[in-house]
């Protein structure tokens, strides 16, 4: 095994993201330490990481703590918790990060801002992921569909660190690009991210939420929104998988019919039908990113004095299902239409 191969790869945050990347580096040769909360997902990664679904089945087992036991310092760390827990998880992840140690972003958000603000920018990687995946249950993750990767320095520069970081997650998605604008990906995945939200609303699979000609309007809307704000930070959204930036920016109706249609047909694709925002609604009873991907994009909308009325519905409507006050359903979707026409 190569010096590379042993120089350990901390992952905090051992569930869909985190668990596939673990178990591809581990099976190829690489020292892997999972941390999760979970202590019988634990148990079951040591004994054997079940990755399952159409893109490959196979069991890996797996170092693996809860960060109550871990011990040790790690240089390579990868965060992969949800991003409403990134700043609990830095606090508790800081005590092992090495003197000369970095952490990458693979999370929905914008987290490398919350990253960089405890250990500074030059310690932080940006990382974007949008392969479906699914926890199951301890032990358990299904491996939905292949989709696009991308990693790079929060200052573009291109980095003996990122070019390793490259090759690891090149085992899971050969496809995975090294690159100069991460933002362009991150602000290109919340416009995405926004749009799944919305599809989330209802009880509907991805695919079946945004086809229905009536409620696209809905979507047309939060894409621009969003645009707009990466716009007035200066940042160039890059595509990825049927969205289309600039389609949603100038709210061309021929590309965002294309957009939507692309996408639609991209999520039927997948064994993982609906999305995390779906499960942790639904399946998981629990508290959704919406404040991390969602909130901070209206925060976001304040600071420049950019209005996002269907941002800030999506919110409330978000917390309303999460706080028991509604329940999923094609008429949520349609109250966001009156924002959108």
């Amino acid at each position: 095994m190569s010096d590379a191969q042993n120089d350990p790869i901390l992952i905090w945050g051992s569930g869909a993201i985190g668990g596939i990347l673990g178990a591809y580096f581990a099976r190829a040769g690489h020292a892997v330490h999972m941390v999760d909360i979970v202590e019988d997902h634990v148990v079951a990664m040591r004994s054997g990481l079940r990755i399952e679904g159409p893109v490959e089945e196979f069991t890996q087992a797996l170092t693996a703590d809860t960060p109550d036991t871990l011990t040790g310092t790690f240089r390579r760390v990868i965060l992969a918790v949800k991003a409403h827990h990134t700043a609990g998880a830095m606090e508790m992840l800081m005590p092992h990060l090495a003197a000369d140690g970095f952490v990458v972003s693979a999370q929905n958000g914008l987290n490398e801002r919350v990253i960089a603000d405890k250990i500074g920018a030059e310690r932080t990687m940006g990382c974007f992921v949008n392969y479906g995946a699914d926890w199951l249950e301890p032990g358990r993750i299904l491996y939905g569909n292949r989709a696009a990767v991308a990693l790079g320095e929060l200052d573009g520069s291109m980095t003996d660190r990122l070019r390793d970081m490259h090759a690891l997650f090149s085992l899971v998605e050969p496809d995975a690009v090294a690159t100069d604008n991460i933002w362009g990906y991150l602000w290109g995945k919340l416009g995405y991210g926004a749009l799944l939200f919305a599809t989330a609303l209802t009880p509907d699979s991805m695919s079946d939420a945004m086809d229905p000609a009536a409620t696209r309007p809905v979507y047309a809307r939060l894409g621009q929104e969003v645009m707009q704000l990466a716009a007035a930070e200066g940042v160039t959204p890059l595509g990825f998988n049927g969205f289309d930036p600039e389609g949603f920016l100038t709210g061309d109706p021929a590309r965002i019919k294309t957009a939507l249609d692309t996408m639609v047909g991209h999520n039927r694709k997948t064994a993982k039908t609906h999305s995390g925002i779906y499960r942790d609604l639904a399946v998981r009873k629990r508290k959704t990113e919406v404040d991390a991907q969602v909130g901070v994009l209206v925060d976001i909308g304040r600071t420049h004095g950019v209005a996002t009325p269907a941002l800030e519905l999506l919110c409330t409507l978000i917390h309303d299902i999460e706080d028991g006050r509604e329940v999923q359903s094609t008429e949520l979707l349609l109250r966001l239409l009156p924002l959108c026409s």
